[in-house]
C-alpha cells in the first residue's frame, strides 16, 4: 500500500474511515483539486484520477517522484545532516542570496531550494529532493511561504531524521503514474468530471477563530472569497450528477447545509501545529452530496469503477 511521503499541515490520515464512509458504492474516474500530502489518495490507489495543487514546487515533487524516482532517491541520497557545516563546493555556503549569513548545512539547502521565488531558476528533480529533504528537517514538518513564496521555516530538531524515503517513493510512484497531475485552479474540476465520478475537496480550512489562521501554506493563500467560490463549485459538481464529498472545519457547517449536502461534524486532531499544546481535538466537517443508502460502509476501502 502506498504511504504519503511529506508531512503536510490538514493531513487526513485519521479522517479516512470517515471519509471513505461517505463515498458511493461505485463512481467513475476519481478527482482531488487539493491533494497536498495525499492521504486518501494514496490510501485509495485510484485507477484513474486527476490531483491538483496551487503549489508548484508540490506539483513538481509529485511530477518527480512518477517520472524520475530513482534519480530522486540518488539526489537525496547525496544531503547530509541538517546540522552539519555548509558545503563549500554547492552554492549559498556562506550566504543566501538575499545576502543573509548561512549558518548550517539546513539553510544552505533551504537557500537552493528558493532559487524558484527569488531567482527564477529550477532544476526539477533537484527542487523535488531539497522539498522532501527539508519537509523532514524543518521545524515540525511545517511547509510555509513569505509574501514572496521564499520557504521560511527554520530547522527542527530530530535525532535521526530520513529525508531520502526510497520505499514510499517507489510504491507512491506507481500509484502516481495512474493519474493525472495539475498545477491549476481548483476550478478545472468543472470541465475534468462527468456524471457520476467523484471529487473529494480538502481546501485550507476556514480559521475557527480571527486568530486562528493556518493558509499560509503557499504565498497566495486561500481566503473567505476562495471558501464561497468552492461551494459555488461544489454546487455545480452536484447539478452536473457529480458525485462530492468535502472536509473542512466547523465554521463551515451551516454554508454547506443550506446549500443542501449532507453534514456530519467529526473530531479531528492537528497534525500540524507550531504549538504542541495546540494540537488538539477541533470540530471538522465532513459535507457530501451522496445519499446515505447510496453510500459505502465505514472502513470498505476497495471500490469498483463503472
Amino acid at each position: 500500500m502506498a504511504e504519503p511521503i511529506l508531512k503536510w499541515a490538514g493531513g487526513k490520515r485519521q479522517l479516512l474511515d470517515e471519509l471513505y464512509a461517505r463515498f458511493p458504492i461505485s463512481y467513475g474516474r476519481y478527482h482531488e483539486p487539493f491533494v497536498g500530502g495525499g492521504a486518501l489518495f494514496f490510501d485509495l490507489e485510484p485507477a484513474d484520477a486527476t490531483i491538483n495543487d496551487a503549489n508548484p514546487r508540490l506539483i513538481n515533487f509529485y511530477e518527480r517522484v512518477r517520472d524520475e524516482p530513482e534519480a530522486l532517491i540518488e539526489r537525496l541520497e547525496a544531503f547530509d545532516d541538517p546540522g552539519t557545516a555548509p558545503d563549500p563546493s554547492l552554492p549559498y555556503h556562506e550566504e543566501t542570496a538575499r545576502g543573509r549569513t548561512v549558518k548550517s548545512y539546513y539553510y544552505q539547502q533551504r537557500a537552493r531550494f528558493n532559487k524558484r521565488p527569488y531567482e527564477g531558476e529550477v532544476d526539477p528533480v533537484e527542487e523535488a529532493a531539497l522539498l522532501l529533504y527539508l519537509n523532514r528537517t524543518c521545524y515540525n514538518g511545517l511547509y510555509r511561504e513569505n509574501a514572496d513564496g521564499g520557504f521560511n521555516v527554520p530547522v527542527g530538531r530530530y535525532a535521526n531524521p530520513d529525508w531520502v524515503q526510497r520505499d514510499r517513493i517507489r510504491r507512491a510512484s506507481d500509484v502516481l503514474a495512474r493519474a493525472t497531475i495539475r498545477n491549476d485552479d481548483f476550478g478545472y474540476v468543472l470541465d475534468a468530471a462527468e456524471s457520476g465520478d467523484l471529487v473529494y475537496f480538502d481546501p485550507p480550512y476556514e480559521p475557527m477563530s480571527a486568530t486562528a489562521s493556518f493558509n499560509e501554506y503557499s504565498a497566495e493563500g486561500f481566503d473567505r472569497e476562495d471558501q464561497r467560490r468552492l461551494l459555488d463549485v461544489a454546487s455545480e459538481l452536484d447539478d452536473a450528477g457529480v458525485r462530492v464529498v468535502l472536509s473542512n472545519s466547523g465554521v463551515m457547517y451551516a454554508p454547506y447545509e443550506d446549500a443542501g449536502f449532507h453534514v456530519d461534524i467529526e473530531g479531528a486532531t492537528r497534525a500540524i501545529n507550531s504549538d504542541a499544546d495546540g494540537r488538539d481535538a477541533v470540530d471538522e466537517i465532513v459535507a457530501t452530496n451522496v445519499p446515505p443508502d447510496e453510500r459505502r460502509t465505514a472502513g470498505q476501502r476497495e471500490l469498483s469503477g463503472f
